[in-house]
């Protein structure tokens, strides 16, 4: 990763990192690695490469944007880990690693020859992370982990959606997403870990037990009734107003999360009636008297426009915003401004452009990686850097 001497010192620098992963969970984890300044060299299969270099359309070039969206920052190398010779190579690139990151199934790099007790006989210091599906242990250990999958078994689904509708999974690979967050995350604990102790040692991330965190006072819930909780749609249990309308030309979120809040929406709204009515005098009664008020509001929110009513009540102090399509995201002056879009320069794609890793040291927007790698391209490179020859 290009850190500049104008942005300091890298968090991670000179960690080198052997990625094995491939798809998403992994991809994404070794990705916010090399955001931080870590030298990660991915490892693809030949010929072939990632996957998920197949995934689409949309392609750049030839280049499918969905790998182009995990992969930023590395460099890639093709090793055939079933072969003798490619696995010597894996090997001895681990022997130079601090990290090495795969997401098989459990037992899979044991049979490859690169299990853990392999890579620390070329290397003690080793950290070894493994992400799985299901973990490397129970009934389910074997299933292979993929995002939709998960995002069901993990209880997510049963509280995402309408509440006469079906079960619905999140509009983005969240399983893989927050999996690949953790791994990041356990990686440089372990990195710490080994500064105190000397030793290398293991991680695993397993995305249901990552996805089933996320249950937070979901999971809560049941522990204290016995009772799941059901669907709310984009309704809050005990919070009204404070959920999605329709405006007269989109859709916006607006949060009255308390009294003083419910005053000034209403005098900015207009609509001070509501607040004088007794039933929707305080934020017990508003809960109670759900339905009444909602049939109020609504007619009301559909007489102006999404941006009008952020606007108006962004003046006012209330929370508000608009429901955006990831296309106004991608263009929203707030993320340029913090330097929040990578746009880097690819020899098929022409432009890769990607949305950056949000943490900013000493206040500086996240300097701007080298583009997502071409299969193979830096073989000669990581073969001269890692092992000193070709």
């Amino acid at each position: 990763m290009p850190w500049s001497e104008a942005d300091g010192p890298a968090p991670v620098a000179g960690i080198k990192v052997l990625d094995l992963t491939r798809v998403v969970s992994g991809p994404f984890a070794t990705m916010l690695l090399a955001d931080l300044g870590a030298d990660v060299v991915k490892v693809e299969e030949p010929g072939k490469g990632d996957e998920s270099r197949r995934y689409g359309p949309p392609f750049q070039g030839g280049e499918s944007a969905y790998f182009l969206s995990v992969n930023r920052g590395k460099r890639s190398i093709a090793l055939d880990l079933r072969a003798e010779a490619g696995r010597a190579t894996a090997l001895a690139l681990a022997a130079r690693a601090d990290v090495v990151v795969e997401n098989f199934r459990p037992g899979t790099m044991a049979r490859l020859g690169l299990g853990i007790e392999a890579l620390h006989a070329v290397n003690p210091r080793l950290i070894l992370c493994s992400i799985t599906g299901f973990g490397a242990e129970g009934p389910d250990a074997a299933r292979p982990g993929y995002d939709l999958i998960v995002q069901g078994e993990s209880g997510i689904m049963d509280i995402t959606g309408q509440p006469d509708g079906p079960p619905t999974k999140l509009g983005t690979s969240v399983a893989d997403l927050v999996t690949g967050l953790y791994a990041s995350q356990a990686v440089l604990a372990a990195l710490r870990r080994r500064d105190l102790s000397g030793r290398g040692g293991t991680v695993e991330v397993a995305m249901l037990d990552a996805m089933a965190s996320l249950l937070t006072f979901n999971a809560g819930i049941v522990f204290a009734t016995g009772r799941s909780p059901a669907r709310r749609g984009n309704a809050h249990a005990t919070i009204v107003p404070y959920e999605t309308f329709e405006a007269s030309d989109g859709w916006v979120n607006i949060g009255v999360a308390n009294d003083k809040f419910w005053a000034l929406f209403c005098t900015a709204a207009e609509c001070e009636a509501l607040r004088d009515d007794p039933r929707f005098a305080t934020a017990t009664a508003r809960v109670e008297n759900r339905d009444a008020l909602l049939a109020r509001l609504r007619p009301i929110i559909r007489r102006h426009g999404r941006d009008e009513w952020v606007a108006r009540l962004g003046a006012a102090g209330v929370p508000c915003g608009a429901i955006r399509s990831v296309g106004e995201v991608c263009a929203a002056p707030q993320l340029a401004t913090r330097g929040m879009i990578h746009d880097m320069p690819h020899p098929a794609a022409g432009r890769a452009r990607s949305i950056a890793s949000p943490a900013r040291f000493d206040g500086r927007p996240p300097p701007t990686p080298s583009a997502p790698p071409m299969l193979d391209e830096h073989r000669d490179a990581v073969l001269a850097d890692w092992l000193g020859g070709g």
